[in-house]
């Protein structure tokens, strides 16, 4: 706790005091933003796009480098190891910022040490999706099934500590059903398998697994967040449904490495969230789950850290803590 504030306190001392020195000559080669997720999620969509516009806007080549695996860990340790100059930048989620410092006893990289706030990008609107192949058609049907066939029931997330994980242990708890869990190296490979039929459900960002909802190889059965999401105006909430305890969002963001200079932070937050709040960028997210956010530095510190408490709770009462 007093890390994290700390880290909220400093960010706004550090973002009061920059100077332009750094900005005025960067970039002058290519940027590097590690996506610890493989091509094609959620994150990876709106990372690419961010960063085509940046790299028109700014001259150099903004290029995403996949590093998925280990539920973001390898790739957020690459970026708390690179050199602080604004040449690598992390596009960072949920899960492993907010969530995996509570589910793993030892983390090669500390989030309020090791990295420096930029912005959030979008809230992910998180779909409940399974094979339409399978003999349910909603998640009432869905949990009869594990109540007659404990155990057999198999479902895939992005990795153990997961949102997409902890979401079906909440699901699990508060059904009194017992489901077997996948974890996978992201989101693509989860999603590939539901599809494919390896494992029987999932959870997604909605911007990852619209196309396949749409082309009707994913059923969706219900959506994460309090209200009913605007790209799937006619799809109820797991609350609508009667399972308050599970309700689950997703955030895409980015961050550098501790002692990027500041001015460089200002300027990637400035105009990422500038192209992010152009109407017609802000009506295609929205349409794809991905709400837009472009939040200040200071207002990303502060959300971050609320998030990093909330999801300590959660970890806990799912009797998960610290266990890997």
């Amino acid at each position: 706790m007093i890390r994290s504030l700390s880290w909220v306190a400093a960010t706004v001392a550090v973002v009061a005091s920059c100077l332009p020195a750094h900005a005025q000559k960067y970039p002058s080669r290519p940027i590097r933003v590690v996506v610890p997720q493989a091509a094609g999620g959620g994150l990876d969509v709106v990372v690419r796009l961010v960063g085509q516009d940046l790299s028109q806007k700014w001259g150099q080549q903004v290029v995403v480098d996949n590093r998925p695996g280990a539920n973001g860990i390898i790739g957020l340790e690459a970026v708390a190891k690179s050199k602080p100059d604004g040449y690598t930048i992390l596009g960072g989620f949920t899960s492993p910022l907010t969530v995996n410092p509570h589910v793993y006893k030892a983390l090669p990289y500390d989030t309020f040490r090791d990295f420096a706030p930029i912005t959030q990008l979008v809230t992910n609107t998180l779909v409940f999706v399974m094979n339409p192949h399978l003999p349910v058609r909603s998640v009432k049907e869905l949990i009869a099934l594990a109540r007659s066939r404990p155990g057999e029931v198999v479902y895939g997330s992005f990795g153990i500590g997961n949102l997409t994980h902890l979401a079906n242990v909440l699901l699990a708890g508060e059904t009194g059903v017992k489901l077997t869990h996948v974890p996978y190296k992201g989101e693509t490979p989860s999603v590939t398998d539901t599809i494919a039929g390896q494992v029987m459900f999932s959870w997604a960002t909605s911007a990852g697994a619209g196309p396949h909802i749409h082309s009707g190889r994913l059923r969706l059965l219900a959506t994460g967040g309090a209200r009913r999401a605007t790209a799937w105006p006619d799809t109820p909430t797991m609350v609508e449904l009667g399972y308050p305890n599970v309700q689950v969002t997703g955030w895409s963001a980015l961050l550098a490495p501790a002692g990027t200079p500041p001015d460089i932070i200002e300027r990637f937050q400035r105009d990422s969230a500038q192209f992010l709040l152009k109407p017609d960028i802000r009506k295609k997210l929205s349409a794809a789950g991905a709400e837009p956010v472009g939040s200040t530095v200071p207002q990303f510190a502060s959300f971050v850290k609320a998030e990093y408490d909330k999801w300590e709770k959660v970890v806990k009462q799912a009797g998960i803590y610290h266990s890997q």
